[in-house]
């Protein structure tokens, strides 16, 4: 199946370090050869880069490694093809508007008759089960509060309740964000770090690289990675519980669901 990786920071951060190594699991160290993306929140903005070839060999990739764009927020992909076929139109993280915000969407997982699911105002572009899931999402989202809620808990406990009825279909992590939060399901698999002070080392597991964060931060930093599997060696990750919800914003968890 495929992989995600997230982060929420609260300053714009680049995420070079960890993706360098998710990047490797493209293809490298790991066997999701059939596509890669990247979503970087700038505001309402949205930066994208999309590739349905390895991200151990694109060349749009280690464009993507080597040029440090910083961003609060980040939802990245990394595709082994289940359901639909190897092109760009079906490669993660996908995109929608709703309430004037740019939400976006990753999914690790397959999803059995989630095409049944009945469609509105959102219509998938590729074929792939996770984008039927996402419109069918933002549908429900969309039904439940036509303009965004100004208490942010009712949209989470039903982010939550949405995401139950879709894990009853089959395997279902994903990342999900409205340029704000970052929702994190785990249906199987999904772990999460957060660096703040005191900073230390960190060295990935699919790269030789190790990167101290102290000459890289600044004591108020606080940023989260989120990954379906722990991308250092030496760093605590904390493995989330099948089932659950978490809610990140500005890089602290801000509530869970399970």
């Amino acid at each position: 199946m495929c992989e995600l990786l997230g982060m929420s920071a609260n300053v714009p951060t680049d995420i070079c370090f960890s993706f360098t190594g998710l990047m490797q699991r493209g293809g490298n160290t790991g066997p999701h050869r059939d596509g890669w993306g990247i979503a970087f929140y700038e505001g309402r903005g949205c930066r994208t880069f999309h590739d349905p070839n390895p991200s151990a060999q694109s060349e749009i990739a280690l464009l993507v490694q080597r040029y440090a764009i910083k961003s609060p927020l980040v939802i990245s992909h990394i595709r082994r093809a289940n359901r639909g076929r190897v092109c760009l139109e079906n490669t993660h993280p996908f995109s929608r508007e709703l309430w004037g915000r740019n939400w976006v969407f990753a999914h690790n997982g397959q999803l059995r008759g989630v095409k049944q699911l009945p469609l509105g105002h959102y219509r998938p572009i590729g074929t792939t089960d996770s984008e039927h899931a996402f419109c069918w999402l933002l549908d429900r989202i969309r039904h439940r509060f036509p303009k965004r809620p100004r208490q942010a808990g009712g949209l989470w406990s039903w982010v939550w309740a949405l995401a139950i009825e879709l894990n009853r279909l089959g395997i279902c992590n994903f990342l999900l964000s409205d340029s704000t939060y970052l929702y994190a399901h785990c249906s199987t698999q999904l772990s999460w770090l957060t660096r703040q002070a005191p900073f230390g080392e960190a060295r990935l597991m699919d790269a030789e690289l190790t990167v101290d964060f102290r000459a890289e931060t600044t004591p108020d930093d606080i940023v989260t990675v989120i990954a379906t599997r722990p991308l250092t060696d030496n760093e605590s990750w904390t493995v989330m519980s099948p089932g659950s919800l978490a809610i990140f914003g500005a890089g602290v968890r801000l509530a869970e669901f399970c």
